[in-house]
């Protein structure tokens, strides 16, 4: 007890020291979990073979993760994925495969050996990926999709994988020194709980292959008639009891109910769970279950990092480091070509094609578990497997450095993009110019043409200007920065530029040259955040738009209305906060500094702190104007705002 008490504070101490400090540099959450473990492994020798039996239990947070994003699925969703399953998911693993194969056996190995190697690789890091792509919003772009098909039919493809890795058995040796990664050992020991274990594993394996394989379909057709027609009562049962600690039992009985049969067929639990999530993505107990799971999966998925980083054999990557690396990066980069050419051909393009590639090339969690199962069945040697798990750690370590890449090059073709191809040709000048026509640019553009006047509209995606001219609105292609385009568009006579780039560093740039050759236009620029407003205005913008403020309020004020307050008083406290807010900003721009955090700046929150104080206290008088003057007003039932 002592002892675990002892490991469970380094293993959070080590995670609340590291995580911050990598997500403030910029690195992810990811990567300061695994160097949070290669300090308590590796550097400082704090933590030792426990890693290996804990690395079991955090492997849970992927089973989890699985089963929220099933949640967030609708059925029809995943049938529409059914051709990247099958076609992009099942060719990236059979090209990977050969791949690998390929190369283990230049470098002397069976081919049976080669085949389970290049198996183990083909897999890619579920955690890592899909915990990234969620952290930096990019689970919903048509890589990041790509990149969750994939990895979805890595999953189900294990199951194959598991069964065809005893008949490629070369006769080495088993081991029980594996490095505890393997799946499907003999329960032991004479507790009821391990004898029942041992009959279930028993009973599955002496089935003959049709058994089996009814026995399966029965499960996976019971998960799903379970979810439709059993959570709901048992749910409403749960609920009646009004104990808030009893939705967080039974969501975690689910799912470890579903992975532990899942583990008895042999097959993979994180699949039973995602289904069990896609049955229950339209149930109305849905956004319960995720708000119970979600700190589980996130500190069991923090924990496997760990892990990960601990278990790194330092020793054996110093014995011959060249090698390890080369062979790491060789498996990478291989992987990445085939991925590469894979996202062409099914259509990514640019920053898509860049997700798709640099999220997925490295080796899995799923390669420990097929390694481990490989030394038990024969499959490899005891010296084999800890090179494969050192390589498999090495590229999940590397992982989040490929995204820093993704960042770097998704950013320098946001501001090249266009100059690779030819702009057109600008026929047309008019006195409002457009940069940018997305979701907020195309909502200018129509009012603006509605209401009779014509709008010259740049935008550097090829895509954007061809649905624009296919509803009628004629657009130019090209990339807005360019101070040429701006010149062809008519900048210099134009009475108007409206710059809805969604780029940040984009729309700093267009606007401070626009300000340059004309002091006299005005300028209406789109902003991302507070900060940004701070920068265009620097840069001499007149009006700034934050492209969330207008909705915001308007959702606000309905939160008003329906509180109890009058159409009239919502609209007023409504305007009156637009002004203030508006008056506040350019105070507060006097006093905000390029490059330094709001949090390093306290002449800065001192003033923001007395304006917001100045603020509610506005409001509260005028909500107590209105009801002088209109009495009538005052009778809704709610209470006075204090005085």
């Amino acid at each position: 007890m002592e002892t675990l008490l002892f490991h469970t504070l380094i293993y959070l101490l080590a995670a609340v020291i590291a995580v911050p400090v990598a997500a403030r540099l910029g690195l992810g959450s990811v990567l300061g979990y695994l160097l949070a473990g290669v300090l308590i492994g590796p550097v400082f020798g704090l933590v030792g073979s426990e890693t290996q039996e804990l690395q079991h239990v955090a492997e849970f947070g992927v089973v989890m993760m699985l089963f929220l994003i099933g949640l967030e699925l609708d059925p029809r969703a995943l049938w529409a994925m059914r051709h990247r399953l099958l076609g992009l998911g099942g060719l990236q693993i059979t090209l990977t495969t050969a791949a690998v194969m390929g190369a283990s056996m230049a470098l002397g190995q069976r081919w049976e050996v080669a085949l389970a190697i290049g198996l183990a690789f083909a897999l890619s890091s579920t955690a890592i990926v899909l915990q990234t792509l969620n952290e930096k919003g990019l689970m919903q772009t048509k890589g990041g999709r790509s990149a969750f098909a994939v990895l979805l039919t890595q999953d189900i493809a294990v199951i194959p994988m598991l069964a065809l890795f005893p008949l490629l058995a070369v006769g080495a040796v088993a081991s029980d020194s594996s490095g505890g990664h393997g799946v499907g050992q003999d329960a032991h020991g004479d507790t009821r709980v391990n004898e029942f274990i041992h009959f279930a594993h028993s009973f599955v394996a002496d089935l003959p292959g049709w058994g089996a394989a009814l026995l399966t379909l029965g499960v996976m057709a019971g998960i799903v008639l379970a979810g439709i027609y059993l959570t709901r009562p048992v749910f409403s049962y749960i609920h009646a009891s009004r104990l808030r600690e009893m939705f967080t039992a039974m969501a975690l009985l689910i799912v470890i109910s579903i992975a532990c049969i899942m583990l008895i067929l042999g097959l993979s639990p994180a699949l039973g769970t995602f289904l069990a999530g896609v049955v229950l993505a339209n149930s109305e107990f849905r956004h319960e279950m995720e708000a119970d799971l979600q700190p589980f999966k996130g500190l069991l998925l923090g924990l496997f990092f760990i892990t990960v980083g601990a278990g790194i054999n330092f020793a054996l990557l110093f014995g011959d480091p060249i090698r390890l690396l080369a062979i790491t990066m060789l498996l990478m980069v291989s992987k990445g070509l085939v991925l590469l050419v894979l996202g062409f051909i099914f259509k990514l393009r640019g920053r898509d094609l860049w997700l798709f590639t640099l999220s997925l090339a490295q080796a899995g969690e799923f390669g420990f578990v097929l390694v481990g199962f490989g030394v038990q069945r024969g499959v490899f040697d005891v010296e084999i497997s800890q090179q494969l798990y050192l390589i498999v750690a090495l590229s999940m370590m590397l992982t989040p450095l490929f995204f820093i890449l993704y960042d770097q090059v998704s950013r320098r073709m946001t501001q090249d993009r266009g100059k690779g191809r030819d702009a057109d040709e600008i026929e047309q000048q008019g006195p409002i110019i457009i940069a940018g026509v997305g979701r907020f640019g195309q909502v200018v553009n129509r009012m603006i043409h509605m209401s009779g006047f014509k709008a010259t509209v740049l935008d550097h995606d090829l895509a954007t200007i061809k649905l624009m001219r296919q509803f009628g609105f004629k657009g130019f292609l090209g990339d807005p920065t360019r101070p040429e385009l701006l010149h062809a568009a008519g900048i210099t006579r134009a009475r108007i530029l409206v710059v809805a780039m969604d780029d940040k560093h984009a729309s700093s740039t267009i606007v401070r040259y626009a300000r340059k050759v004309r002091p006299d236009l005005h300028i209406v620029a789109r902003a991302h955040d507070r900060s940004h407003v701070y920068e265009l205005y620097n840069a001499g913008a007149n009006d700034i738009v934050r492209e969330m403020f207008d909705s915001s309020l308007r959702a606000a004020r309905y939160v008003l209305e329906n509180m109890g307050l009058s159409e009239f008083e919502a609209a007023e406290l409504e305007k009156l906060y637009f002004q203030m807010d508006r008056s506040s900003m350019l105070d507060l721009a006097k006093l905000w500094k390029p490059g330094v955090q709001t949090a390093d700046n306290p002449e800065y929150i001192k003033r923001a702190k007395e304006l917001n104080a100045e603020l509610e206290a506005a409001l509260i008088s005028q909500l107590d104007e209105n009801r002088e003057a209109s009495p009538q007003l005052s009778n809704t039932g709610r209470p006075h705002s204090p005085g």
